[in-house]
């Protein structure tokens, strides 16, 4: 399903979000997301080889591969970077990823990658220049990855947020944005508190991003969080949240018995 999620005269924002398809259920459900400004575009997370032929075809709609001045990755997870090595070949764009991820980018790709096409973006994240939009890039560590990132939307006022804000959806229920937070949470728990690393990387991005006029978050996973009420209640909510690390105790690390076996 393709959703508009901003449109003005120059600027759209779109987010795909059914192009995993597994017969029996088991691939993980991932949002591509595309910023056009002017006529030239961002691809953010493009995702793994099961996207790239439907994104591809969907998204000419709004941009042309030959339109594509960036790819952006908030870190190196298979279902992000996988297809990178079939869109940096059928387009010009460079990618944009974590610098400490940088390195990673060629062990997806089977043949020399050029290095001036690959921009290491450092912790503390920086502004990325898209046909006269200037797209922040915000620091967004441990959640969950060691090196993450996101990007910010002035026009749009929309936070990309990665995987934070993951929704675990139902099999078969379609993405749509949320309309009951409360009721959301249900579906955003039990990722969070194993993937996130610690509150207190959660309460640093909370107090970031409330300096921020942000109209609606949209995750990696699941269904968007649109509105600046919907906005503050999920702030609100993980600035508060125990996860990862606060959770473990001696008991987490044990040899396993030998009833165990695996195999």
């Amino acid at each position: 399903m393709s959703m508009e999620l901003y449109r003005s005269a120059d600027h759209v924002c779109m987010l795909f979000s059914d192009l995993v398809r597994s017969e029996d259920g088991d691939a993980v459900q991932a949002n591509q997301c595309l910023i056009v400004h002017r006529g030239r575009g961002m691809l953010l997370d493009p995702g793994g080889n099961l996207t790239y032929s439907d994104l591809l075809m969907t998204m000419g709609r709004y941009c042309l591969p030959k339109d594509l001045d960036y790819l952006f990755a908030s870190h190196a997870d298979p279902d992000i970077v996988a297809s990178l090595p079939r869109w940096m070949l059928n387009s010009q764009a460079r990618v944009l990823i974590p610098s400490m991820w940088a390195r990673f980018v060629p062990h997806f790709a089977t043949g020399r990658v050029a290095p001036e096409r690959i921009i290491g973006i450092s912790d503390r994240g920086g502004r990325v220049n898209l046909a006269g939009c200037e797209l922040l890039i915000l620091p967004a560590h441990y959640l969950h990855s060691e090196g993450n990132l996101q990007v910010y939307d002035p026009v749009s006022k929309l936070l990309f947020s990665g995987d934070l804000g993951t929704s675990v959806l139902p099999t078969g229920q379609s993405v749509t944005p949320v309309t009951d937070f409360r009721a959301h949470i249900g579906h955003m728990q039990r990722f969070h508190t194993r993937y996130m690393v610690c509150n207190r990387a959660l309460r640093f991005w909370a107090d970031m991003v409330s300096d921020l006029d942000v109209a609606g978050i949209v995750p990696q996973h699941g269904a968007p969080m649109l509105g600046r009420a919907m906005v503050s209640e999920f702030i609100a909510w993980v600035r508060e949240l125990r996860c990862g690390t606060d959770l473990i105790d001696e008991t987490t690390y044990r040899v396993p018995p030998r009833e165990a076996l695996i195999a």
